[in-house]
């Protein structure tokens, strides 16, 4: 399907939006045009012509009894509505381009809609976030994303307000070459905690998706956010998405990123530590196997006085697979008294995989300090030897190895998504 201004109105006026998101997402087409691919990482062949930019499956609706049948279904057997009943405080499902089920318990003042209903139902707030951290001309997916956004969730924490259980996002891609664009906008206000699960799957087909999502999270004055991501598209898409944080005085800003499965991904969330005392850590591993290239990691920018970060990567490459740490640190010339810890550990199943530690570590005063660490280990055929004495298959052997390695991670993570973990590294 051809990308064009014509088809960009078309969906824009199908949405009954104002005109100036349609004025944005021309503007943004202009630019995705305009700009190449990335010069560094993956290479990225994708034929835009055969994505396909909008499906829209079933109408949105709170009641999953009014959910179409081989919809629930699919999402049944994800696991997403049991995880609901059991610990969640709201969540939104998304299929395709829009968000078809929503739900939230106990609002207590709390915004979480899709992105599209908040973009009807409170302009103004929408207005004042959308595009303010993650701009469309910064690279050529978020431009694509400016001009073909679609479904994510749009969230707001009043002040003080600490929500006991998490919300939660499911991205699912069903159909052969389709494009996922969804913008998701996070508020969480003076002294508000919030903890964000996202997941994302995709069927499996013969030809390339393309994933190019945008988050956004305003992190407030002594505010929390938890944001957890386990992501396990299938190897035909492209995951190339921008994720990214500003965190105000004494904030904390936690990413928690697992990347399981795609053939390609370019994701580094990030944290602006705007306050002083903000602080930020990254979590996260990358395991690729056959016809896997992660590109991962994160960013750092310390901007205020005593401002923290920590950024802890585990990599895991089997069977020919890449994985790559990418990340930046930076601590400007104000961020006095600021300190950075980066640990960046990997494992390599054999010998025909590849990882690569690919960092950038600025320090732009003499009152704070920078760590950086990073291992590359190879399991041993010692080491698989001595667990296979005890009883334990060649596969299992490994395996055992490898969740001692991501142990760091799984803790991060709630309980059932530690479960669902460690099934997908079993599957993987």
């Amino acid at each position: 399907m051809k990308l064009t201004k014509d088809y960009i109105t078309k969906i824009s006026k199908l949405k009954g939006e104002p005109d100036w998101m349609l004025e944005f997402r021309l503007k943004s087409y202009d630019k995705f045009l305009e700009l190449d691919n990335p010069n560094f990482g993956p290479k990225i062949n994708i034929d835009f012509d055969k994505i396909n930019y909008y499906k829209k499956v079933g109408n949105l609706t709170d009641n999953w009894d009014e959910v179409d049948k081989d919809i629930k279904q699919t999402f049944n057997d994800l696991g997403v509505i049991n995880a609901e009943k059991k610990y969640l405080c709201g969540v939104s499902n998304q299929l395709e381009s829009e968000v078809f089920y929503h739900n939230l318990k106990d609002d207590n003042g709390v915004i979480f809609l899709s992105t599209d209903e908040a973009l009807k139902k409170y302009p103004d707030l929408f207005r004042e976030y959308f595009n303010s951290l993650v701009k469309y001309d910064e690279n050529k997916y978020t431009a694509l994303n400016g001009c073909m956004w679609s479904g994510g969730s749009f969230i707001y924490i009043p002040k003080g307000v600490k929500l006991d259980r998490p919300l939660q996002s499911y991205f699912r891609i069903n159909s052969t070459t389709m494009g996922q664009f969804e913008r998701t906008i996070i508020i969480v206000d003076e002294g508000a905690e919030l903890s964000y699960i996202e997941g994302c799957t995709a069927v499996s087909t013969s030809e390339n998706s393309l994933h190019a999502g945008v988050v956004e999270i305003f992190v407030k004055k002594n505010a929390k956010c938890k944001y957890s991501t386990i992501q396990n598209w299938s190897t035909d898409v492209y995951n190339l998405v921008t994720k990214r944080a500003i965190v105000d005085e004494d904030g904390l800003m936690e990413w928690v990123d697992g990347n399981l499965g795609s053939g390609t991904t370019m994701k580094y969330p990030s944290c602006i530590l705007k306050g002083d005392g903000a602080r930020g850590n990254s979590v996260s591993i990358a395991y690729a196997k056959k016809g896997q290239y992660l590109d991962a990691g994160a960013k750092m920018i310390h901007l205020g006085k005593n401002t923290k970060s920590n950024i802890l990567s585990k990599s895991i490459a089997e069977n020919g697979g890449v994985a790559n740490y990418r990340g930046t640190v930076k601590i400007s010339a104000n961020a006095t008294f600021s300190e950075a810890i980066i640990k960046c550990d990997t494992i390599l199943i054999d010998d025909i995989s590849k990882s690569d530690t690919i960092p950038k570590n600025i320090v732009l005063n003499s009152d704070s300090t920078l760590e950086h660490e990073a291992t590359v280990s190879k399991v041993s055929a010692e080491k698989l030897f001595y667990l296979m004495s005890k009883g334990l298959t060649e596969d299992s052997a490994k395996e055992l190895i490898i969740l001692g390695f991501i142990s760091d991670f799984k803790k991060e993570l709630p309980l059932e998504y530690a479960v669902e973990l460690n099934r997908l590294l079993k599957n993987n």
